[in-house]
């Protein structure tokens, strides 16, 4: 799986593999290719970015559409909310890496890796790859869902392939926290109740789902200042889906694509070095 080998006979006369050692390049696509074997052969795993996007689509655009005003979106909140789902679809993909890397950890498979010639960064970027192209699946399947409820781009083509540019960067982040939490937790159902009672309330406590004009200030003010409201905001107004934030709105807001940047790189440059070295720590003992 990750060096390169070819027969030859020994002295002896018998047939024996020749091991070439192989890049981090070649052994990282190997983990993916592992990585996206294992969704082919049990296409359940695809439900949380193809069923469950959907569906929440579906539920805000016809049950809460017409109870939640907007302003500044030429379609109304169907239009208006398929930033905020993909924004909170794309912050998940830390959870789908933090359970798959704790489940490759229960089940010894990531010590069956080591035991081959491969460098233990490896296992960490085919892992984050492959979720991220995990995560990327349900954008597509969500960016065709809004078509159907009326979303459509309304800006140049650059500005569209900025924006989902930005929810991979965002994502890229994200898989990092996930590398953490898979890392330092024991079990599948710890990272589920740890991610679940984390992700949830921080992608909802934003401006995904509805605007911050009507918050309480002191909730209004987490919100607006909430990485999530940022990113969100930020392909909103590259879609050409919203207006710019209005005046009293907090800084974020009002620089969305620079602050969503630097939050990126931020999170990315914390939980890069904790992540690895906890990864480490697990594996070594």
């Amino acid at each position: 799986m990750t060096t390169h080998t070819e027969t030859h006979l020994t002295e002896s006369g018998l047939a024996r593999p020749e091991i070439r050692p192989t890049g981090l390049v070649r052994q990282s696509l190997a983990i993916v290719r592992r990585n996206l074997i294992h969704i082919k052969r049990m296409p359940e795993m695809l439900m949380d970015v193809t069923v469950q996007p959907v569906m929440f689509v579906l539920l805000f655009a016809y049950v809460f559409g017409g109870s939640i005003a907007v302003n500044g979106s030429p379609a109304g909140y169907r239009e208006w909310l398929m930033a905020g789902i993909m924004g909170q679809t794309i912050a998940f993909a830390s959870f789908v890496v933090a359970v798959g890397l704790t489940a490759d950890l229960e089940k010894g498979i990531v010590d069956r890796m080591r035991s081959l010639p491969i460098r233990p960064s490896a296992v960490l970027v085919g892992r984050s790859i492959s979720s991220l192209l995990h995560s990327s699946i349900g954008i597509v399947v969500m960016s065709l869902t809004g078509l159907v409820v009326g979303w459509r781009i309304r800006n140049g083509v650059l500005d569209a392939l900025l924006a989902y540019g930005l929810l991979l960067l965002w994502g890229f982040a994200m898989i990092w926290v996930g590398i953490l939490v898979g890392s330092a937790m024991r079990s599948v159902e710890a990272v589920n109740g740890l991610m679940f009672t984390t992700m949830f309330p921080i992608t909802f406590l934003a401006n995904t789902f509805a605007p911050t004009e009507h918050m309480v200030p002191w909730l209004r003010t987490i919100a607006e200042w909430n990485p999530i409201s940022s990113l969100v905001q930020a392909v909103r107004q590259l879609w050409g889906n919203a207006e710019p934030a209005p005046a009293h709105a907090a800084l974020p807001l009002h620089h969305p694509v620079l602050t969503t940047v630097i939050w990126t790189l931020a999170i990315t440059a914390v939980m890069a070095p904790l992540a690895v070295r906890t990864f480490n720590r697990r594996t070594q003992q």
